[in-house]
């Protein structure tokens, strides 16, 4: 999707040209602004249900607050023991790898202005819970695997939506991270 603000500036996808290719300049720049933070605050509630908060990051040299603070609920299905108050940590790193490679699709697509109408997504994953139960240490805890698909509407040749597909997962931090695995350090101290 083209198109212009009332104040000239050239959109492509809803992202400016502009200040995308400028953001890119001053990284070339200055690499150091190229290191982001992210953080969640998670409190358990009870049962499975608990509450994450994202409100502040960093980045840029500097600390940021979101516009709002942001608050997500996590549960489990009664079938799981839950009371269903929210999407459960596995659902919502299903939507986090979507949201992920859908937005990188349309950065880069923006960026090479390719114009796109639109895009929908499914994805689903097997879980297998006898791993996560311990009772069969040869059984994954997580996903055995995860499918997805898109479905996207834009004026180019068939092999221009592959390429589009394989841009968003050349560039996804998500898809990095699921895909290739990020060291992950835990720690617990007592609470006062």
């Amino acid at each position: 999707m083209t198109n212009e603000t009332q104040t000239g500036t050239l959109l492509v996808n809803g992202v400016d040209r502009d200040r995308l290719f400028g953001t890119i300049g001053l990284i070339k720049g200055t690499p150091g602004l190229a290191k982001f933070k992210f953080n969640v605050r998670n409190e358990w509630l009870d049962g499975g249900h608990n509450r994450s908060t994202i409100y502040t990051f960093f980045g840029a040299g500097t600390d940021h607050q979101h516009a709002v603070k942001f608050e997500l609920d996590a549960d489990e299905p009664e079938i799981l023991l839950g009371k269903d108050q929210g999407a459960n940590a596995g659902e919502y790193l299903l939507h986090a790898l979507a949201a992920c490679l859908t937005g990188t699709m349309v950065y880069h697509a923006a960026a090479r202005g390719i114009a796109i109408e639109e895009v929908e997504s499914s994805i689903d994953g097997d879980v297998d819970l006898r791993g996560f139960l311990g009772l069969d240490d040869k059984i994954r805890n997580g996903f055995q695997e995860i499918r997805m698909k898109f479905k996207i509407k834009a004026d180019v040749p068939d092999e221009q939506l592959q390429e589009l597909c394989k841009m968003a997962q050349q560039y996804s931090p998500v898809f990095d991270s699921i895909t290739k695995g990020v060291p992950v350090k835990l720690a617990a101290e007592r609470m006062d």
